[in-house]
């Protein structure tokens, strides 16, 4: 009997629809628009894009960003970061490309690493993390 294999068509991406709020870490091995918000850190093999609604409060780890919305926390992109014109950053922000459109609200510090940054890593899965976080009680 032939195997089917099921490839997606156009990409693969994730989406976090407007109106959805997220409490948490999100891992993803592909592309990821946020147009919702999320309270938690984000760690992203692709590029994630915030859409003008989109938030996060926390840290984002990726390759690529583009920035429509607001983000509260450390963005590390190992390869460029685009913040559109109605972006609102607070955090410090750490990599290699930056473009900024003019009426960009960055308020933090601005890291620019060479071609020798490492790529983002996606989180250890939870059961991991609770693994470590219980062994010092």
């Amino acid at each position: 009997m032939a195997k089917i294999i099921e490839e997606p068509v156009g990409g693969l991406h994730n989406v976090l629809a407007a109106g959805t709020s997220l409490t948490g870490t999100i891992n993803t091995e592909s592309d990821f628009r946020l147009d919702g918000h999320v309270e938690g850190e984000i760690f992203c093999k692709g590029k994630i894009v915030i859409g003008p609604k989109g938030s996060v409060k926390g840290n984002i780890q990726t390759v690529n960003a583009e920035i429509f919305g607001r983000v509260e926390g450390t963005i590390r992109a190992s390869e460029r970061l685009v913040l559109k014109e109605a972006a609102d950053v607070k955090g410090d922000i750490f990599i290699q490309t930056l473009e900024i459109e003019p009426g960009v609200k960055l308020n933090g510090s601005c890291t620019m690493q060479g071609k020798e940054a490492p790529a983002p890593s996606v989180a250890p899965p939870i059961g991991n993390l609770l693994a470590a976080k219980s062994v010092g009680k």
